[in-house]
């Protein structure tokens, strides 16, 4: 009996309730088996997210049926040996009904409340309605899980947090002379807080808050070769203020023609990482035609091939967008579109969405352009342009690339919160401030690559100082990071 194809939607549904998102190359494989698919969710490897060709090859009744270069890895969008852990490219689920707004958030409640849950000693965990409801004449201490979702000053000079679960909702009291005084709090996220409810049962009075946080307890994965990752974005081609001066002397240097300069780091480059903004784009602000050198966005893409062109063949790119480049503004945003990848005819770049995840050589390595540092920087106290890792810290501690909803960053309604920072990277790597940055938290290398491009008029208006043609480069195998100037 012939073996009917599978419709290509009931086939991502199908690996979505497993949790998998699969790459377009491995859907056209399983179109015609689709009788396959248990046999092939029983044989992935718990820690993926994305099933590839070469899953569903090793899964194939016929090893003639899954030859090892596969058209899907030997075109532009592929490169064999990085390894893409998650990404929402073709996997979006998002029609914008109000079903997946609240499926959205209950997502990112769940996940994030089971990190908390560990973190909270042995201190029984309530409901909100619950926690808020218990007899005034108890007074030891319990935990609460919840949503901020809303922060507001008393007269008397305190705060109080609305804090929300799926059961309701409680206020809060940050007292303005206790030692949670100053916690940092933002819209939309979820943190855990330690208390007692008030004698009338109206607020909740904290000890302590706890955050999904990164464990003490974390190692670093670390690459058994001594391989470089050279960390890039906002590189703007296009734009007028672009430094090509600054990129033909890093192509120089990767080629070895700047003898004396840290010749045995760059002869140890073998990945090129770019976080988004490769282009300027087109109508991205009001006057930006002003400028702009070029003035069509297919022709500042076939640009930037031409300047990836000038880098060793052997180097292994990853292209990851940005809120200049051309795809849909809301985020999570997919990779380049293919007629733009076909720009790129080199068979050794990797074309991922943001955010998204990659391995290199073992380490994984989260790609976020960083659209929601513009938040942090007008809702957290003393946050600097300046000083974008701090910020990023800020959302690792969280476990969240941008937990503020309705804010600088157009979010689209997954069926998951792709923003949750789940498995843990080694490295997180950002651009968009135009800032470079780069620290370690509990074994996490926070970088921001800072960008390619002078100062814009926009940028003096508000009194930004960009830092360009700066690359941070990492060690795979040590975690060390050096910094490399490229520019005057």
């Amino acid at each position: 009996m012939p073996i009917l194809p599978m419709p290509e939607n009931d086939i991502v549904r199908a690996l979505a309730s497993k949790g998998y998102m699969i790459e377009p190359g491995a859907l056209e494989l399983l179109k015609s088996r689709g009788e396959l698919i248990d046999r092939l969710v029983a044989a992935m490897d718990p820690a993926a997210f994305i099933v590839t060709a070469g899953d569903v090859g090793r899964v194939l009744p016929s090893p003639g049926a899954a030859p090892a270069s596969t058209p899907a890895l030997a075109r532009p969008g592929r490169t064999p040996g990085v390894r893409v852990v998650r990404d929402i490219t073709n996997n979006s689920t998002c029609i914008g009904d109000y079903d997946e707004f609240v499926g959205f958030f209950r997502h990112r409640y769940a996940a994030l409340g089971e990190m908390i849950r560990g973190r909270t000693g042995a201190r029984p965990i309530e409901s909100v309605r619950k926690g808020g409801r218990r007899s005034t004449g108890e007074k030891n201490e319990i935990a609460i899980i919840g949503m901020v979702g809303e922060v507001r000053p008393t007269s008397g000079g305190h705060r109080i947090a609305e804090l929300e679960d799926q059961t309701g909702a409680i206020g809060v009291l940050f007292a303005k002379d206790g030692d949670l005084a100053d916690t940092p709090l933002l819209l939309d996220e979820v943190i855990g807080v330690t208390g007692v409810p008030s004698n009338d049962g109206g607020l909740f009075l904290p000890s302590a808050v706890a955050y999904p946080d990164v464990p003490f307890t974390n190692v670093p994965r670390r690459a058994e070769e001594p391989a470089v990752a050279a960390l890039i974005s906002d590189t703007h081609i296009g734009s007028n203020t672009f430094i090509e001066d600054g990129w033909l002397r890093f192509v120089d240097w990767v080629n070895g023609d700047l003898p004396g300069v840290q010749e045995d780091l760059a002869g140890r480059i073998r990945y090129v990482v770019i976080a988004g903004d490769l282009v300027d784009g087109i109508g991205i602000y009001p006057g930006q035609e002003k400028e702009l050198s070029i003035t069509d966005v297919y022709e500042q893409y076939a640009k930037a091939a031409g300047y990836l062109r000038m880098l060793p063949r052997h180097l292994r790119i990853i292209v990851a967008p940005g809120n200049h480049d051309a795809v849909r503004q809301a985020e999570p945003q997919p990779a380049l579109s293919e007629d733009v990848q076909a720009l790129f005819k080199q068979d050794n770049i990797t074309f991922v969405g943001n955010p998204s995840m990659v391995e290199l050589e073992g380490v994984r390595v989260l790609i976020y352009h960083g659209r929601s540092l513009d938040d942090l920087v007008s809702s957290l106290p003393g946050a600097t342009y300046a000083r974008p890792e701090a910020l990023m810290l800020e959302l690792l501690k969280r476990r969240h690339l941008s937990p503020i909803y309705g804010g600088r960053v157009l979010i689209a309604p997954e069926a998951k919160d792709h923003f949750v920072i789940d498995p843990l990277p080694d490295i997180v790597h950002s651009g968009h401030v135009h800032t470079v940055g780069v620290s370690k938290y509990r074994g996490v290398l926070l970088a921001n690559s800072g960008t390619w491009q002078g100062q814009t008029e926009f940028q003096k208006r508000m009194n930004i100082q960009p830092d360009p043609c700066r690359i941070p480069l990492v060690d795979l195998s040590s975690g060390e990071v050096k910094i490399i100037k490229f520019g005057e």
